[in-house]
C-alpha cells in the first residue's frame, strides 16, 4: 500500500509506544510505578470542584451547539482579563483563540508562519517541536540542550541560526524537564529576535517565538514564570503564547487552551481552525469563563495543588539525591516547575545477573520497566540523542506511599547489575 510522504515518515509516539507495554503488564497484575504520563489521576488530582459544578450546570443548561469558531466571546474576555490580572498582560478578545487544548493551536501557529523549507529552532529535549516542525516540512535546527544550564537554550546556543528562521519555539517552564528559562537567558534571546527583526525588509517574513507557557502557574519555592512581552514590550509583535486549563487545573480532558498574539496572525490560526474543527465544547467554554472569574477559588486550589506536587517531586528529587550519594550511577535536577523531575539512570554497559548485557539506553529504559516496575520516558522521545541517559519523570498520578517503595525497588534493580 502506497501512502503519503507524510504518513510513510512520521514518527508515532515513543510514549504512546511505552504506554502500551505498562498497560500489559498491569492487565498481568504487575505492580507498576508509572510515571510516564504528563497527566493526572483524578483519583489523586480532581479538577476544581467549582469547575466541574460549572461545567454540569453548563450541560444541563444545555450548552451543547457549536460554539464560536475563534472561542466565545465571554470565554475571550474570561481570558483577556485572567491575562491583565495574573500576568499584567494586555491582549484584547481579537489577540485571543480558543481551541481544545493546546495541541491545535500549535499546528495551526506552525500552518500560519512556516512554508517548506522554512527554519525552525527549538532545543533538545523538548515536546514535539520535531513533529510539528516534520508536519509542516520545515527545515529542523536543533540546539542540543544541557543538564548545566537545566537543559534550557540560551542565546549564545541559538544565535548561530536565528539568520534566515522563521519560528524559534520555547517553552517555560518546559515538559519535559521541570526546569524554567532564567530571566537573563530569556532577556538575551528576546534581544537576538528583536535585533534579527530590525535588520529584516519590512516586506520580509519576521522571526517569532512560539512561547509555550501551559505549566506556568506551577512553580515552587522562589521560582518565578518570565515571559518575553513583560521582559520586553517590543516582543509583542514577534510572540505567540500558548496556554491552557490543561495542567495548572488537572483539567487535561476538559479541552479548553487558547493562544494570543498578534491580531493579524490570530486571525490567521482561526482561519486553519475553523477547516479543522478542534474547538473546545461549549459547555467547557461556558464553565472556563465562569471559572476564570473566580479569583478566590483559584488561588484557593493552586495553593493545595502546588503543595501536593511539589511534594512529590520533593520526595523523589531526595530519594534520588539518597542513591546518588550510596554510590549508584543516578542523578537528579531540583525540580522547579510543573509535574515533571529530571533524572539521570545511566547503567548502560552494565550486566543484568544472568549475564544480559544492557547494551543501549533503550535496554536501560526495559530493564528499568522488568526489574523495578519503574516507568519512566527517555529523553530521547523528546528529540535528544538515542544515547542520553537522562529521563522524565512525571508525577501527575503518583501516590506519596509509592514512593519510599519505588526507591527501594530501583535500588535492589541497580545493586543486581555487575
Amino acid at each position: 500500500m502506497q501512502l503519503s510522504h507524510l504518513a510513510e515518515t512520521l514518527i508515532g509516539s515513543e510514549i504512546v509506544k511505552l504506554g502500551g507495554e505498562i498497560r500489559e503488564k498491569i492487565r498481568k497484575g504487575e505492580k507498576i510505578y508509572n510515571f510516564t504520563v504528563g497527566d493526572f489521576d483524578p483519583a489523586i488530582f480532581p479538577i476544581p470542584r467549582e469547575l466541574e459544578d460549572l461545567i454540569i450546570d453548563a450541560y444541563r443548561k444545555h450548552f451543547t451547539n457549536y460554539p464560536a469558531a475563534e472561542g466565545n466571546l465571554d470565554l475571550r474576555e474570561s481570558i483577556s482579563a485572567f491575562l491583565q490580572e495574573r500576568e499584567g498582560l494586555s491582549y484584547n478578545t481579537k489577540e485571543i483563540l480558543v481551541a481544545s487544548g493546546g495541541r491545535p493551536l500549535i499546528y495551526s501557529l506552525f500552518r500560519t508562519l512556516v512554508d517548506k523549507g522554512d527554519k525552525v529552532i527549538y532545543a533538545v529535549p523538548s515536546w514535539n517541536n520535531n513533529h510539528y516542525t516534520h508536519l509542516n516540512q520545515g527545515e529542523h535546527v536543533v540546539i542540543e540542550a544541557a543538564a548545566e544550564n537545566n537543559f534550557m537554550p540560551t542565546a549564545a546556543a541559538l544565535q548561530p541560526y536565528i539568520r534566515e528562521a522563521t519560528l524559534i519555539c520555547l517553552c517555560s517552564p518546559q515538559n519535559p524537564t521541570g526546569t524554567t528559562i532564567s530571566k537573563k537567558d530569556l532577556s538575551a534571546i528576546c534581544e537576538l529576535v528583536i535585533e534579527e527583526n530590525k535588520r529584516r525588509a519590512e516586506s520580509g517574513k519576521k522571526l517569532y517565538v512560539l512561547y509555550d507557557q501551559m505549566y506556568w502557574q506551577l512553580t515552587y519555592g522562589s521560582i518565578e514564570h518570565y515571559n518575553p512581552v513583560s521582559l520586553y514590550p517590543a516582543m509583542r509583535d514577534y510572540t505567540i503564547f500558548i496556554d491552557a486549563i490543561s495542567k495548572a487545573f488537572a483539567a487535561t480532558g476538559v479541552r479548553v487552551g487558547w493562544a494570543f498574539g498578534p491580531a493579524e496572525i490570530i486571525s490567521k490560526m482561526n482561519a486553519i481552525m475553523s477547516h479543522i474543527g478542534s474547538w473546545a465544547p461549549m459547555a467547557e467554554q461556558k464553565a472556563t469563563a465562569a471559572f476564570l472569574t473566580r479569583k478566590e477559588a483559584i488561588d484557593a486550589f493552586l495553593k493545595a495543588f502546588r503543595a501536593a506536587v511539589s511534594e512529590r517531586l520533593r520526595q523523589i528529587h531526595d530519594g534520588f539525591v539518597t542513591l546518588k550519594k550510596e554510590g549508584f550511577n543516578v542523578d537528579v535536577l531540583a525540580p522547579e516547575a510543573a509535574i515533571y523531575l529530571t533524572i539521570k539512570i545511566d547503567l548502560a554497559g552494565k550486566r543484568t545477573s544472568e549475564g544480559t548485557l544492557l547494551s543501549d539506553q533503550m535496554a536501560v529504559t526495559s530493564y528499568l520497566l522488568n526489574e523495578a516496575g519503574l516507568a519512566v520516558v527517555p529523553f530521547s522521545a523528546f528529540g535528544a540523542a538515542k544515547n542520553s541517559p537522562w529521563y522524565r519523570l512525571s508525577v501527575g498520578t503518583c501516590k506519596l506511599e509509592d514512593i519510599p517503595e519505588m526507591i527501594g525497588k530501583l535500588r535492589a534493580a541497580m545493586r543486581k547489575l555487575g
